[in-house]
């Protein structure tokens, strides 16, 4: 496979996102009508936020990244295969310093000095990037019983990235617990006064 694939992109605008590849640069410019212009449509109405122009740019990225594919793939041909190999290629532009078990700040949240460690893509940034290719494999037509980003291996590699990542960078991941707004007790309603035979 080309070691860079995402970045030889033909378009002349581009941007870079979270992960440090070109992506198109305006990502409305595939809303809209039909047939991709957005020119009839006012501003406000193909306004999207901002978890959906990630989304957008996530998608387009991943498109991109099969199609310089070495030989290139299509979508309907993606696996959970293709898609570790996917998070193991971004890797390359992490920025988060992940500590090998021989380095003396392993275990350590914050190391007091510089350190020779790889810089990887941290495990919250993949776990939130799968979630967004996962709705917008939906979105565009996909089946979610062959949606490759929820793929037991998938899910099996982000579990190991979390594991290794918090043993060696000292840090846990713990889920966020959803606050459940507290229950109101019910008073237990008063008996009925016994009747008089």
């Amino acid at each position: 496979m080309d070691p860079s694939p995402v970045q030889e992109m033909d378009s002349s605008s581009t941007e870079i996102n979270s992960f440090g590849i070109n992506t198109p640069a305006n990502p409305n410019s595939l809303v809209g009508s039909p047939s991709g212009s957005s020119s009839s449509i006012s501003p406000s109405s193909t306004t999207l936020s901002r978890y959906e122009n990630q989304k957008r740019r996530d998608w387009n990225t991943f498109g991109q990244y099969l199609r310089n594919h070495r030989p290139p793939l299509s979508l309907s041909r993606c696996s959970g295969a293709h898609v570790l190999e996917f998070l193991r290629y971004l890797d390359q532009f992490g920025k988060t310093k992940v500590h090998t078990q021989l380095c003396p700040f392993f275990g350590h949240p914050n190391p007091p000095a510089p350190c020779p460690c790889p810089l990887r893509q941290a495990w919250g940034s993949l776990d939130a990037l799968i979630g967004r290719l996962r709705a917008a494999y939906e979105e565009n037509g996909g089946k979610p019983e062959t949606n490759p980003f929820g793929a037991r291996a998938v899910r099996l590699y982000l579990r190991e990235v979390r594991d290794s990542q918090s043993k060696a960078r000292g840090i846990s991941y713990e889920k966020k617990k959803r606050k459940r707004p507290p229950q109101q007790q019910q008073q237990p309603l008063p008996s009925p006064p016994p009747n008089p035979i």
